[in-house]
């Protein structure tokens, strides 16, 4: 049997129910309101008011939410790991209702971040169990949680339920983002040595968790070039002997036109510094296991149409292997 895998971050898919407009229309007494109603929340088991520094948190805007979907749609895959999710409430109402019902098993275990972006995956293929190791930590802080989203750990088993496929390890690294407020040579240096330390997790993490003959994938939002030194720890352990499944892959259309245009068709982020040529990374990897590597047979980007994306300021990649 052939299998599709792909990773997609989907860019803060918030479902958030924004209900300022109504009420500030209680408050100027519009006359298109009934005011003398009463809103009781005396029950909080199903009240969920969710916010971040102070603001409320956003639904994704309708359009962008759209044109996630359609790609997905499009690509049609068996497996997509998700980053950048709400909660599991918004990944079942988007799967439900953009996408159809096209995956029967959904998975999303909310982790640490406090911008409440949680990484997920959605599956044709049953799935077997499901493991977060949002608790894990690094020797060099004991105390703190490494993972600022989570590592997801899923079986994949084949329609059957008789067996297991692969293991599929997904992953949202530290981001570059600096506050403005933070000293930018500082805070790099910092959001770097976290890359390196979550790596050096990833990579223990997996060699106890599969054994040299097992078929899994690391996959995900890594933040990083596959090149970069702050992923060294797992993509160089000799252990692992992962491969890069996006190394050529081929593009769903060309890239949009650009000067200088991408070196390669390797590469999933944008990113375009003022007053400076664009950059072109590959952020979303897929790696493979030795014996699963030799059993992909494809490799593709659904490539945007648009600089800044279509949904996303990621573009999917997935990979075919033969089972």
């Amino acid at each position: 049997m052939y299998v599709t895998i792909g990773t997609f971050n989907l860019n803060n898919l918030f479902s958030r129910y924004n209900f300022k407009g109504e009420i500030d229309a209680f408050s100027n007494n519009k006359s298109d309101v009934h005011s003398d109603i009463l809103f009781n929340f005396d029950n909080n088991d199903f009240l969920k008011v969710r916010t971040y520094k102070g603001k409320l948190v956003k639904a994704k805007d309708p359009l962008s939410s759209q044109a996630i979907a359609d790609r997905i749609l499009k690509m049609n895959l068996d497996i997509l790991a998700v980053q950048e999710v709400e909660d599991i409430d918004t990944l079942l109402q988007f799967n439900r209702k953009k996408l159809n019902d096209l995956y029967p098993n959904v998975i999303l275990i909310e982790g640490n971040d406090p911008r409440l972006i949680d990484v997920g995956l959605l599956s044709k293929l049953p799935i077997g169990g499901v493991t977060s190791w949002q608790y894990a930590s690094h020797p060099d802080d004991p105390n703190r949680k490494i993972f600022g989203r989570d590592l997801l750990e899923v079986q994949i088993l084949n329609p059957k339920r008789t067996r297991r496929l692969f293991t599929i390890f997904n992953n949202h690294l530290k981001s570059h983002y600096i506050d403005f407020r933070d000293d930018p040579i500082v805070a790099d240096k910092k959001n770097r040595i976290c890359r390196y330390h979550q790596s050096e997790t990833i990579a223990k993490i997996v060699k106890a968790r599969t054994r040299p003959g097992s078929k899994f994938v690391i996959l995900g939002d890594m933040n990083d070039p596959p090149d970069s030194p702050e992923l060294m720890p797992f993509v160089n352990d000799s252990e692992l002997n992962l491969t890069n499944a996006l190394s050529n892959p081929s593009e769903t259309r060309p890239a949009k036109a650009d000067y200088p245009p991408p070196a390669s068709t390797s590469w999933t982020h944008r990113f375009k510094p003022s007053g400076k040529p664009a950059q072109y990374e590959l952020y979303d990897h897929i790696w493979l296991s030795h014996s699963l590597a030799k059993k992909q047979t494809e490799a593709w980007i659904d490539r945007r149409t648009k600089h800044g994306g279509n949904g996303s300021d990621h573009d999917p990649g997935w990979i075919e292997v033969k089972i």
